[in-house]
This record gives structure tokens, sequence and C-alpha cells, in this order.
């Protein structure tokens, strides 16, 4: 039975030191980009949610996952051709270094977007 999170840090400490480094750094560049954003467990993987969720974030057997959605992934598909990825994930290959400017302006994107979504929902 797979294990249930409730927290990030308990998500995090699940893993092997290696890659706990990994995903702390995720988070903390994910923090930078939207730092009003809480921390939550959604789909028992790490998550970023302001009005609505913005990214999560997973380790995996072989890569890291960044589920930016699929807008997130649309707007910067140009930039994911190193990576596998589909309509709403990209996968950072573990062993290779991490895009971490790259997960930063994607979340960023994600924030920008989720401020218009909320600014229109408020009309």
């Amino acid at each position: 039975m797979k294990a249930q999170y409730k927290t990030v840090d308990e998500y995090i400490k699940s893993f092997p030191a290696d890659i706990q480094a990994i995903l702390e750094k995720m988070r903390r560049v994910i923090k930078e980009a939207a730092p009003r954003a809480a921390e939550v467990i959604s789909y028992q993987m790490p998550a970023f949610k302001q009005n609505g969720v913005l990214v999560y974030f997973a380790a995996q057997k072989n890569h890291i996952g960044f589920y930016p959605t699929s807008s997130g992934i649309e707007a910067f598909k140009a930039e994911l051709g190193p990576y596998k990825w589909s309509k709403g994930a990209v996968q950072f290959p573990l062993g290779k270094p991490v895009p971490y400017d790259l997960v930063k302006r994607m979340a960023m994107f994600r924030v920008k977007e989720d401020a218009k979504k909320r600014l229109s929902s408020d009309k």
C-alpha cells in the first residue's frame, strides 16, 4: 500500500538523501517564484496553491516530475526539447542537472495566470 502523505516535509523525508536534496531545491525555487502560495499535498504529491493549484512536483523512479498544468507546458514547450514531456508534465531525469531556472520561470508564469483567472472571476 502506498504511503499517505499529509505534509510536504513528510513526502520529502520519505526519499533517500540525494533525492531529498533535489526535492528541497525544487521546493525553494517554486517558493521563490510563488511566495504567497500555500504548500499542500494533492494527489499525494507536493503542490503549491493560491486560488487554484499552480504546480505539482514529485520524485519518480528515474526522474523528477514537474507538473505546471497544460498551459505551463504549452507556454514553454520550445525549451522542453531535451526532456520527456506531455500535455501537463515534464520529466527531469535523475543523474542530470534539473533546470531550476526553467522551473522558476514556469512557476512564475502559473502565478501570473492564476492571478488573471482570479481577476476575471471577481468581475
